[in-house]
């Protein structure tokens, strides 16, 4: 038995939470994972993990041992960097996870530059609105917007993004221009973005010198998805709130027109967001390094604030 093989393969497992997951994001068969899982119990003279049909759940001794081993994996990480070329010209995959409209509209545009500094590292995008597991997942990072609970993960600001509220001259012209968010209860037709995780529309939101006002009422559609809700937005189905860097060219262009424009919800903040107990790579900092240059001006936000803090404290 290779142990070092073996601690690396048991951290997977109970990151991924089952063997399956482990074996996928290793390129390992399923039975080989199994079998140097069983060799390091045997090696060690303890139960690691307890296995049903189910799921897989970590015991005691277990949970010791990965915290230690992992502590290890990543020294031994940190050495082999040290000594290597990587530390000057970092190779290898970058898995990264990011919402739709953020990814066409901010990331995509600037990765030419990303990928012309750093031609060895190959990038992998998982492009949805839908939260990932990172650790389970398998990914490096996510770009993530809004409040962050989990204070398993480490995050990062990258800047904030600007919201505005906007309709198709045409709409203005049949339902009239509303000078106040009540006014949006008037027979106001609402496109309303609905979050992929709850199922559940996020309200109207508006701040004013201070003052704040949030707007519930029925919406005339809901859209999951940030592209699609912009493009109801285009067909003239009703009023909707998005980034400005999604509608920003259309509002330029006169397609759509902002109002409520003294009503500006807050900003919106923006933070890459990683495992706590993962080693982070020369390439996972690299791009890292990458998003705080370009995405605070990218997404029209608030100033500059680099800094490291956990999510949740």
């Amino acid at each position: 038995m290779d142990q070092l093989v073996a601690m690396r393969v048991f951290a997977r497992v109970v990151e991924s939470g089952n063997f399956t997951r482990a074996a996928d994001s290793l390129n390992m068969p399923n039975a080989t994972v199994s079998k140097l899982v069983q060799e390091l119990e045997a090696h060690l003279g303890v139960r690691l993990l307890q296995r049903t049909t189910r799921r897989v759940t970590v015991t005691p001794e277990g949970h010791e041992y990965y915290e230690k081993s992992t502590r290890i994996l990543r020294d031994l990480e940190d050495i082999d960097n040290a000594f290597s070329t990587a530390r000057s010209k970092p190779r290898g995959a970058l898995r990264v996870d990011i919402g739709s409209s953020t990814a066409c509209d901010v990331l995509i545009p600037a990765l030419p530059d990303f990928l012309a500094r750093y031609p060895d590292i190959r990038l992998d995008l998982g492009v949805s609105d839908r939260s990932v597991d990172l650790v389970s997942d398998n990914v490096d990072c996510v770009i993530r917007g809004g409040a962050l609970e989990s204070s398993s993960l480490v995050a990062r600001y990258i800047g904030s993004a600007t919201f505005v509220t906007c309709a198709t001259p045409f709409y203005l012209k049949c339902y009239g221009t509303p000078a106040t968010p009540e006014e949006l209860k008037n027979g106001h037709r609402l496109v309303s973005y609905v979050s992929p995780q709850n199922g559940k529309a996020t309200p109207f939101r508006f701040e004013r010198q201070g003052e704040r006002k949030e707007i519930k009422i029925d919406h005339r559609i809901g859209v999951n998805e940030s592209n699609a809700h912009l493009a109801a937005a285009l067909a003239g189905i009703g009023i909707v709130q998005t980034f400005r860097y999604c509608a920003g060219k259309a509002i330029e262009a006169g397609v759509l027109t902002e109002i409520l424009q003294e009503w500006r919800p807050a900003p919106y903040p923006f933070h890459v967001v990683y495992p706590q107990n993962r080693h982070v790579t020369h390439r996972l900092r690299v791009f890292i390094e990458w998003l705080l240059e370009f995405f605070p001006q990218r997404v029209a936000g608030a100033p500059h604030q680099p800094g490291i803090h956990q999510p949740g404290k």
